[in-house]
Protein backbone atom coordinates (compact mmCIF):
# COMPACT_ATOMS: atom_id res chain seq x y z
CA UNK A 1 0.00 0.00 0.00
CA UNK A 2 2.76 2.51 0.86
CA UNK A 3 4.51 1.53 -2.54
CA UNK A 4 1.31 2.39 -4.03
CA UNK A 5 1.12 5.57 -2.63
CA UNK A 6 5.22 6.50 -3.37
CA UNK A 7 4.38 5.59 -7.20
CA UNK A 8 1.05 7.80 -6.66
CA UNK A 9 2.57 10.84 -5.94
CA UNK A 10 5.54 10.66 -7.95
CA UNK A 11 2.60 10.32 -10.52
CA UNK A 12 1.02 13.07 -9.44
CA UNK A 13 4.42 15.04 -9.21
CA UNK A 14 5.44 14.82 -12.89
CA UNK A 15 2.51 14.02 -14.61
CA UNK A 16 -1.10 15.07 -13.47
CA UNK A 17 0.00 18.40 -11.63
CA UNK A 18 2.05 19.94 -14.40
CA UNK A 19 -0.44 18.21 -16.75
CA UNK A 20 -3.31 20.10 -14.99
CA UNK A 21 -1.75 22.89 -14.97
CA UNK A 22 -0.20 23.25 -18.71
CA UNK A 23 -3.70 22.21 -19.43
CA UNK A 24 -5.33 24.92 -18.10
CA UNK A 25 -2.96 27.11 -20.06
CA UNK A 26 -3.32 25.75 -23.63
CA UNK A 27 -7.22 25.57 -22.41
CA UNK A 28 -7.61 29.42 -22.48
CA UNK A 29 -5.13 30.00 -25.35
CA UNK A 30 -8.07 27.81 -27.08
CA UNK A 31 -10.47 29.72 -26.44
CA UNK A 32 -9.06 32.77 -27.55
CA UNK A 33 -8.42 30.68 -31.18
CA UNK A 34 -12.22 29.35 -30.96
CA UNK A 35 -13.77 32.46 -30.35
CA UNK A 36 -12.08 34.17 -33.37
CA UNK A 37 -13.11 31.35 -34.90
CA UNK A 38 -16.50 31.22 -34.24
CA UNK A 39 -17.38 34.95 -34.41
CA UNK A 40 -14.89 36.11 -37.17
CA UNK A 41 -14.57 33.13 -38.97
CA UNK A 42 -11.20 33.18 -39.62
CA UNK A 43 -7.72 30.77 -37.84
CA UNK A 44 -5.57 33.43 -36.14
CA UNK A 45 -2.50 32.12 -36.77
CA UNK A 46 -1.08 35.84 -34.67
CA UNK A 47 -2.59 34.29 -31.58
CA UNK A 48 0.40 33.16 -30.03
CA UNK A 49 2.15 35.99 -30.83
CA UNK A 50 -0.72 37.90 -29.18
CA UNK A 51 0.11 36.08 -26.29
CA UNK A 52 4.17 36.70 -26.29
CA UNK A 53 3.28 40.14 -26.78
CA UNK A 54 0.67 40.64 -23.49
CA UNK A 55 3.40 38.64 -21.41
CA UNK A 56 5.86 40.60 -22.63
CA UNK A 57 4.21 44.23 -21.27
CA UNK A 58 3.13 42.41 -17.71
CA UNK A 59 6.99 41.18 -17.51
CA UNK A 60 8.22 44.68 -18.24
CA UNK A 61 5.66 46.06 -15.42
CA UNK A 62 5.88 43.79 -13.00
CA UNK A 63 9.76 44.90 -13.32
CA UNK A 64 8.78 47.87 -12.24
CA UNK A 65 6.60 46.87 -9.94
CA UNK A 66 9.63 45.58 -8.35
CA UNK A 67 11.86 48.30 -8.71
CA UNK A 68 9.63 50.28 -7.09
CA UNK A 69 9.28 47.96 -4.05
CA UNK A 70 5.31 47.12 -4.74
CA UNK A 71 4.84 43.37 -4.72
CA UNK A 72 1.62 41.00 -4.22
CA UNK A 73 2.82 39.40 -0.82
CA UNK A 74 3.20 35.54 -1.06
CA UNK A 75 1.45 36.23 -5.21
CA UNK A 76 3.70 36.74 -8.31
CA UNK A 77 3.93 40.67 -8.96
CA UNK A 78 2.75 39.72 -12.68
CA UNK A 79 -0.83 39.37 -11.16
CA UNK A 80 -0.68 42.72 -9.73
CA UNK A 81 0.27 44.11 -13.76
CA UNK A 82 -1.36 41.63 -15.42
CA UNK A 83 -4.42 44.14 -16.20
CA UNK A 84 -2.40 46.43 -17.83
CA UNK A 85 -0.54 44.12 -20.28
CA UNK A 86 -4.29 42.86 -21.21
CA UNK A 87 -5.15 46.53 -21.63
CA UNK A 88 -2.17 47.13 -24.12
CA UNK A 89 -2.91 44.36 -25.60
CA UNK A 90 -6.43 44.99 -26.21
CA UNK A 91 -5.28 48.14 -27.81
CA UNK A 92 -2.92 46.31 -30.24
CA UNK A 93 -5.68 43.84 -31.08
CA UNK A 94 -8.00 46.31 -31.71
CA UNK A 95 -5.65 48.55 -33.70
CA UNK A 96 -4.66 45.72 -35.72
CA UNK A 97 -8.13 44.86 -36.40
CA UNK A 98 -8.55 48.79 -37.51
CA UNK A 99 -5.64 48.54 -39.95
CA UNK A 100 -5.93 45.23 -41.06
CA UNK A 101 -8.80 42.91 -40.50
CA UNK A 102 -11.91 45.30 -41.03
CA UNK A 103 -11.05 45.89 -44.63
CA UNK A 104 -11.14 42.47 -45.81
CA UNK A 105 -14.68 42.43 -43.47
CA UNK A 106 -16.13 45.06 -45.35
CA UNK A 107 -15.25 43.14 -48.88
CA UNK A 108 -16.17 40.10 -47.38
CA UNK A 109 -13.27 38.30 -48.25
CA UNK A 110 -12.73 34.31 -48.09
CA UNK A 111 -11.49 32.87 -44.64
CA UNK A 112 -7.97 32.10 -46.61
CA UNK A 113 -7.44 35.55 -47.03
CA UNK A 114 -7.72 36.40 -43.15
CA UNK A 115 -5.42 33.01 -42.74
CA UNK A 116 -2.66 34.80 -44.61
CA UNK A 117 -3.19 38.12 -43.42
CA UNK A 118 -2.80 37.13 -39.70
CA UNK A 119 0.20 35.53 -41.20
CA UNK A 120 1.61 38.78 -41.57
CA UNK A 121 0.29 40.10 -38.33
CA UNK A 122 2.28 37.10 -36.90
CA UNK A 123 5.45 37.97 -37.88
CA UNK A 124 5.40 41.55 -37.58
CA UNK A 125 4.08 41.06 -33.22
CA UNK A 126 7.38 38.23 -33.74
CA UNK A 127 9.79 41.10 -34.53
CA UNK A 128 8.32 43.65 -32.14
CA UNK A 129 8.24 41.08 -29.07
CA UNK A 130 11.92 40.53 -29.70
CA UNK A 131 12.67 44.64 -29.79
CA UNK A 132 10.58 44.91 -27.01
CA UNK A 133 12.33 42.73 -24.56
CA UNK A 134 15.08 40.49 -26.02
CA UNK A 135 15.08 36.91 -27.48
CA UNK A 136 16.78 35.54 -23.74
CA UNK A 137 14.57 33.47 -21.14
CA UNK A 138 12.80 36.31 -18.82
CA UNK A 139 12.19 35.13 -15.24
CA UNK A 140 9.72 37.47 -13.49
CA UNK A 141 8.45 35.05 -10.68
CA UNK A 142 8.39 36.41 -6.97
CA UNK A 143 5.85 35.63 -3.79
CA UNK A 144 5.81 31.99 -1.95
CA UNK A 145 7.53 29.39 -4.67
CA UNK A 146 5.32 26.58 -3.22
CA UNK A 147 2.26 25.93 -1.51
CA UNK A 148 3.50 22.21 -0.47
CA UNK A 149 7.07 20.99 -0.53
CA UNK A 150 8.43 17.68 -0.86
CA UNK A 151 9.92 18.68 2.37
CA UNK A 152 6.77 19.58 4.59
CA UNK A 153 4.59 16.20 2.52
CA UNK A 154 7.65 14.08 4.04
CA UNK A 155 7.22 15.83 7.80
CA UNK A 156 3.34 15.02 7.29
CA UNK A 157 2.82 11.81 5.96
CA UNK A 158 6.70 9.95 6.77
CA UNK A 159 6.51 9.02 2.96
CA UNK A 160 9.68 7.90 0.89
CA UNK A 161 8.58 10.46 -1.75
CA UNK A 162 7.24 13.83 -1.19
CA UNK A 163 4.15 15.74 -3.24
CA UNK A 164 5.11 19.35 -4.64
CA UNK A 165 2.79 21.56 -5.78
CA UNK A 166 4.40 25.46 -6.82
CA UNK A 167 2.21 28.30 -6.39
CA UNK A 168 2.21 28.68 -10.06
CA UNK A 169 0.66 25.82 -10.80
CA UNK A 170 -2.03 26.08 -7.99
CA UNK A 171 -2.67 30.11 -9.33
CA UNK A 172 -2.75 28.93 -13.18
CA UNK A 173 -5.52 26.46 -12.07
CA UNK A 174 -7.61 29.12 -10.09
CA UNK A 175 -7.24 31.97 -12.47
CA UNK A 176 -8.03 29.57 -15.32
CA UNK A 177 -11.72 28.23 -13.30
CA UNK A 178 -12.57 31.98 -12.84
CA UNK A 179 -11.54 33.45 -15.86
CA UNK A 180 -13.28 30.24 -17.58
CA UNK A 181 -16.56 30.68 -15.43
CA UNK A 182 -16.71 34.56 -16.42
CA UNK A 183 -16.67 34.10 -19.86
CA UNK A 184 -19.40 31.02 -20.00
CA UNK A 185 -21.39 33.98 -17.06
CA UNK A 186 -20.49 36.29 -20.18
CA UNK A 187 -21.86 34.75 -23.07
CA UNK A 188 -24.57 33.24 -21.48
CA UNK A 189 -26.42 35.99 -19.04
CA UNK A 190 -25.53 39.27 -20.97
CA UNK A 191 -26.89 41.00 -24.01
CA UNK A 192 -23.99 41.55 -25.13
CA UNK A 193 -22.81 37.97 -24.90
CA UNK A 194 -25.98 36.98 -26.66
CA UNK A 195 -25.28 39.14 -29.34
CA UNK A 196 -22.10 37.44 -29.96
CA UNK A 197 -23.75 33.82 -30.22
CA UNK A 198 -26.28 35.12 -32.35
CA UNK A 199 -24.11 36.75 -34.58
CA UNK A 200 -21.72 33.60 -34.44
CA UNK A 201 -25.00 31.29 -35.29
CA UNK A 202 -26.32 33.28 -38.54
CA UNK A 203 -24.51 36.62 -39.24
CA UNK A 204 -27.16 37.15 -41.52
CA UNK A 205 -30.10 37.28 -39.27
CA UNK A 206 -28.41 38.81 -36.24
CA UNK A 207 -27.56 42.10 -38.86
CA UNK A 208 -31.60 41.67 -39.59
CA UNK A 209 -32.13 41.84 -35.58
CA UNK A 210 -30.36 45.04 -35.49
CA UNK A 211 -27.30 43.38 -33.92
CA UNK A 212 -23.89 46.10 -34.66
CA UNK A 213 -21.28 44.07 -36.20
CA UNK A 214 -18.88 46.15 -35.00
CA UNK A 215 -19.66 46.23 -31.54
CA UNK A 216 -19.48 42.38 -31.85
CA UNK A 217 -16.07 42.33 -33.45
CA UNK A 218 -14.49 44.90 -30.67
CA UNK A 219 -16.13 42.79 -28.05
CA UNK A 220 -14.79 39.72 -29.65
CA UNK A 221 -11.28 41.03 -29.71
CA UNK A 222 -10.75 42.31 -26.04
CA UNK A 223 -12.01 38.70 -24.62
CA UNK A 224 -9.47 37.91 -26.72
CA UNK A 225 -6.54 39.93 -25.71
CA UNK A 226 -7.53 39.07 -22.09
CA UNK A 227 -7.46 35.37 -22.81
CA UNK A 228 -4.37 35.59 -24.43
CA UNK A 229 -2.32 37.62 -21.89
CA UNK A 230 -3.75 35.65 -18.95
CA UNK A 231 -2.73 32.46 -20.67
CA UNK A 232 0.74 33.83 -21.70
CA UNK A 233 1.75 35.39 -18.32
CA UNK A 234 0.00 31.66 -16.56
CA UNK A 235 2.85 29.70 -18.66
CA UNK A 236 4.99 32.51 -18.38
CA UNK A 237 5.01 32.04 -14.60
CA UNK A 238 4.80 28.63 -14.43
CA UNK A 239 8.16 28.01 -16.71
CA UNK A 240 9.65 31.17 -18.17
CA UNK A 241 8.99 33.96 -20.84
CA UNK A 242 10.68 33.21 -23.93
CA UNK A 243 9.25 34.90 -27.07
CA UNK A 244 9.97 32.51 -29.29
CA UNK A 245 7.59 29.57 -27.19
CA UNK A 246 4.71 31.75 -27.74
CA UNK A 247 4.90 30.65 -31.48
CA UNK A 248 5.43 27.25 -31.37
CA UNK A 249 3.01 27.29 -28.67
CA UNK A 250 0.48 27.47 -31.55
CA UNK A 251 0.75 24.00 -32.74
CA UNK A 252 -0.96 22.62 -29.51
CA UNK A 253 -3.21 25.65 -29.12
CA UNK A 254 -5.03 24.63 -32.45
CA UNK A 255 -4.80 21.49 -31.47
CA UNK A 256 -6.65 21.58 -28.51
CA UNK A 257 -8.79 24.16 -30.08
CA UNK A 258 -9.73 21.54 -33.13
CA UNK A 259 -9.55 18.38 -31.37
CA UNK A 260 -12.50 19.75 -29.06
CA UNK A 261 -14.23 21.32 -32.38
CA UNK A 262 -13.01 24.43 -33.37
CA UNK A 263 -15.53 27.09 -32.84
CA UNK A 264 -17.00 25.32 -29.27
CA UNK A 265 -15.63 27.09 -25.93
CA UNK A 266 -16.69 24.03 -24.08
CA UNK A 267 -14.66 21.94 -26.50
CA UNK A 268 -11.81 24.12 -26.19
CA UNK A 269 -11.20 23.48 -22.53
CA UNK A 270 -11.28 20.02 -23.01
CA UNK A 271 -9.04 19.86 -26.01
CA UNK A 272 -7.01 21.76 -23.87
CA UNK A 273 -6.21 19.05 -21.31
CA UNK A 274 -6.86 16.36 -23.83
CA UNK A 275 -3.43 17.76 -25.34
CA UNK A 276 -1.63 18.69 -22.29
CA UNK A 277 -2.05 15.10 -20.65
CA UNK A 278 -1.14 13.34 -23.60
CA UNK A 279 2.06 15.35 -24.63
CA UNK A 280 2.95 15.12 -20.85
CA UNK A 281 2.36 11.58 -20.48
CA UNK A 282 3.86 10.01 -23.32
CA UNK A 283 6.91 11.97 -22.94
CA UNK A 284 7.50 11.35 -18.94
CA UNK A 285 9.52 8.42 -18.53
CA UNK A 286 7.74 5.73 -16.24
CA UNK A 287 10.57 3.86 -14.96
CA UNK A 288 10.30 5.33 -11.51
CA UNK A 289 6.56 4.88 -11.31
CA UNK A 290 6.84 1.47 -12.08
CA UNK A 291 9.26 0.57 -9.75
CA UNK A 292 7.06 1.17 -7.24
CA UNK A 293 3.78 -0.02 -8.90
CA UNK A 294 5.39 -3.63 -10.16
CA UNK A 295 7.27 -6.71 -8.27
CA UNK A 296 10.89 -6.54 -8.03
CA UNK A 297 11.48 -9.22 -10.06
CA UNK A 298 9.29 -7.23 -13.22
CA UNK A 299 10.98 -3.56 -12.57
CA UNK A 300 11.87 -2.04 -15.96
CA UNK A 301 15.47 -1.76 -17.17
CA UNK A 302 14.31 0.85 -19.14
CA UNK A 303 13.38 4.78 -18.90
CA UNK A 304 9.54 3.51 -20.28
CA UNK A 305 9.29 6.26 -22.05
CA UNK A 306 7.22 6.50 -25.35
CA UNK A 307 8.63 9.49 -26.82
CA UNK A 308 11.84 12.30 -26.18
CA UNK A 309 10.53 15.58 -24.72
CA UNK A 310 11.84 16.53 -27.57
CA UNK A 311 8.96 15.25 -29.37
CA UNK A 312 6.78 17.09 -27.30
CA UNK A 313 5.08 18.96 -29.83
CA UNK A 314 5.10 15.82 -32.07
CA UNK A 315 2.25 14.25 -29.99
CA UNK A 316 0.09 17.35 -30.65
CA UNK A 317 0.34 17.38 -34.01
CA UNK A 318 -0.44 13.41 -34.43
CA UNK A 319 -3.54 14.17 -32.36
CA UNK A 320 -4.51 16.35 -34.29
CA UNK A 321 -3.85 14.46 -37.66
CA UNK A 322 -6.05 12.09 -36.11
CA UNK A 323 -8.67 14.27 -35.38
CA UNK A 324 -8.52 15.72 -38.43
CA UNK A 325 -8.20 12.32 -40.27
CA UNK A 326 -11.77 10.63 -38.47
CA UNK A 327 -13.27 12.94 -36.58
CA UNK A 328 -12.59 16.59 -38.33
CA UNK A 329 -15.45 18.40 -36.16
CA UNK A 330 -13.83 17.17 -32.98
CA UNK A 331 -14.85 15.71 -29.67
CA UNK A 332 -17.92 18.28 -29.05
CA UNK A 333 -19.16 19.52 -32.29
CA UNK A 334 -17.46 22.57 -33.49
CA UNK A 335 -19.03 25.96 -34.33
CA UNK A 336 -21.05 26.73 -31.86
CA UNK A 337 -21.33 29.04 -29.39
Amino acid sequence: MVDALNGLIVLANFVLIPATAYGAQLALGALGVTLIYGILRFSNFAHGDTMAFGTAITVLVTWGFQALGISFGPLPTALLALPIGIAATSLLVVGTDRAVYRFYRKQRAAPVIYLIASLGVMFVLNGLVRFIIGTDDQRFTDGERFLISVREFKAMTGLAEGLAIRTTQAITVVVAVLVVAALFWFLNRTRTGKSMRAYSDNEDLALLSGINPERVVLYTWLIVAALATTAGVLYGLDKSFKPFVYFQLLLPIFAAAIVGGLGNPLGAIAGGFVIAYSEVLITYPMKRVLGYWMPESLEPDGLVQLLSTDYKFAVSFSILLIVLLFRPTGLFKGKSL
